[in-house]
């Protein structure tokens, strides 16, 4: 990852010595002053702003659309889930670009976070298995004894490999699950023989097709390959906020869910050179023409209206309940209809 640690806890410093924050009461909101909400500033994290399965919030402000909408919308970027939802918790940032599940998962902790933009029904994620194991591993069943790659422990790539896996038929001592990260970390891994095989995304998938140190087992890029793979839709690429900040600023989450959709919209009437030609360049460190099949390859992903659909918000829940430690025992506990909203992106002017 190009952007460190280090420099995102610069920058947060930075940002919040000399900006406003708009979640700490910098900004009036309509239901507390009875006055319109005069918020126009918000800091969003991405979980990895290189990954394609991100890639709409890069794109939003890359076409212009967030200065549109009358914001300023400063994109920082952290490739641990839980590091970027626990930012958004401090109140360090307004929202997170990251997997829907969070939003569940923090329900167990007492938090309330919602959904407001979903932009995929499917993971983006492909099970990738080194190209000299491909004759031994071709299927969950075959990951008995092996070493499988997740971004993190407690990080959705775990648990979805867990569920691929008792769908398998395999139990959790049958297999060793290894942090590979993301990116150049999770290539290395691959190719040094730390993991048989694992869970990524593009453009690191890619990266590894065309340089043949790694074939696609599983593709969770489409709704066919989602099915197939885990049995129905896992929404998961997403724009979470806390419910109080909301509720206190609807006319700014109105203006960020118009801007989403209407990138969602502009993605589904372009091809992937054109999408590519609109992200900044060192987004293709590994070649242009790689960074385009990437892009090819994942963007059918994204549902091109923003909106959750029940029934995959109702799957996620259910692979939650049986891996998350968090969700175990809790499932009837789960409001899903405090997970998310529809009522923003519904509002979103036609294209």
């Amino acid at each position: 990852m190009r952007r460190t640690r280090t420099a995102l806890a610069a920058a947060l410093a930075l940002t919040t010595a000399v900006g406003l924050t708009a979640c700490r009461g910098t900004a009036p909101s309509a239901d507390r002053s009875g006055a319109a909400d005069t918020t126009t500033q918000a800091k969003i994290m991405v979980g990895g702003i290189d990954k394609v399965i991100y890639l709409p919030a890069k794109l939003t402000e890359q076409l212009g659309y967030f200065k549109a909408e009358g914001l300023d919308v400063q994109l920082l970027t952290e490739p641990a889930g839980a590091i970027a939802e626990n930012v958004l918790i401090s109140g360090d940032v307004q929202g997170v670009v990251g997997f829907y599940d969070h939003t569940i998962d923090l329900q167990t902790k007492g938090k309330c976070i919602e959904s407001v933009v979903q932009f995929a029904d499917v993971p983006g994620e492909v099970e990738m298995v080194a190209t000299d194991k491909a004759q031994e591993i071709k299927s969950p069943a075959d990951f008995k004894g092996r070493k499988l790659g997740v971004t993190s422990p407690g990080s959705s790539t775990d648990f979805l490999t867990q569920y691929l896996a008792t769908k398998g038929g395999l139990g959790k001592s049958d297999y060793t699950t290894v942090k590979a990260g993301a990116g150049q970390t999770f290539i290395a891994a691959i190719t040094n023989g730390g993991i048989d095989a694992g869970m990524t995304t593009d453009p690191t998938a890619a990266q590894l097709v065309s340089t043949g140190k790694a074939q696609v087992m599983l593709d969770m890029r489409t709704e066919e390959g989602t099915k197939a793979a885990l049995g129905g839709l896992y929404p998961a690429s997403s724009l979470y906020m806390d419910c109080a900040w909301v509720k206190a600023h609807p006319q700014v989450v109105q203006k960020l869910a118009n801007a989403f959709v209407k990138t969602l919209r502009w993605i589904k009437g372009h091809s992937a050179e054109e999408i590519a030609a609109k992200m900044p360049a060192d987004y293709a460190a590994g070649g242009k023409d790689l960074y385009v099949k990437a892009v090819h390859d994942t963007i059918g992903m994204f549902n091109g209206d923003g909106v959750m659909k029940p029934e995959g918000a109702k799957n996620v829940l259910e692979v939650l309940s049986q891996f998350s430690p968090n969700v175990q025992g809790k499932k009837d506990t789960i409001d899903l209809s405090k997970t998310y909203t529809t009522q923003f992106v519904s509002k979103a002017p036609a294209a």
